[in-house]
């Protein structure tokens, strides 16, 4: 059966975005992007919230006549457009890119997911990730950890109501510094 994973690179003092919104994008090793491009492969469904997804259209659909970005982003671009995505949003009327958008009933549709697709479904986005997190939904973390201290701004954990017991599974440091920590959830 699939797996709901949430995946998303983070500082190392646990943010995925600065206070103002951005994401830093720097130029990681050669070999990131391609371990990045297989994991998403690997993906039955990218599972994504409105702010996350309007910000992937803006994005991948033309990411192919990008002269400014490598193969590997091109690349990912292709696996974004082919791969199903459930945009979860309340006020999206209309999505396009092969997704669809999500019903009211959050554990129904992933449920749903989970029976429909091969492969994961991996969320990208920390206030989608909240969501899950505090409904029980996600079974795997995987933190890919950036040699960066931003010092505020979105956390990749928001605050829980009780502890989170997880279990390292696999552990992978990349040349450029970056660290994957991959975590499944315990019950």
């Amino acid at each position: 059966m699939s797996k709901v994973v949430y995946w998303m690179t983070v500082s190392l003092d646990g943010f995925v975005e600065t206070s103002d919104g951005k994401i830093d994008r720097t130029a990681p090793d050669a070999e990131l992007p391609r371990f990045l491009n297989e994991s998403a492969r690997k993906l039955g469904a990218f599972l994504h919230g409105r702010r996350m997804y309007e910000g992937m259209a803006s994005v991948w659909p033309t990411a192919e006549q990008n002269p400014s970005f490598s193969e590997d982003l091109r690349e990912f671009g292709r696996i974004w457009m082919r791969t199903p995505k459930v945009v979860f949003s309340k006020t999206l009327r209309h999505v396009e890119y092969n997704s669809r958008l999500a019903g009211d009933d959050i554990g129904a549709e992933v449920a749903k997911c989970k029976g429909q697709v091969e492969g994961d479904l991996g969320i990208g986005g920390a206030t989608l990730a909240a969501t899950f997190m505090k409904l029980g939904l996600i079974d795997e973390y995987r933190m890919f950890v950036r040699p960066i201290v931003l010092g505020g701004g979105k956390p990749y954990f928001t605050p829980l109501e009780r502890p989170l017991n997880v279990r390292l599974v696999e552990t992978r440091t990349f040349p450029g510094g970056v660290v994957l920590l991959r975590y499944e959830r315990v019950e």
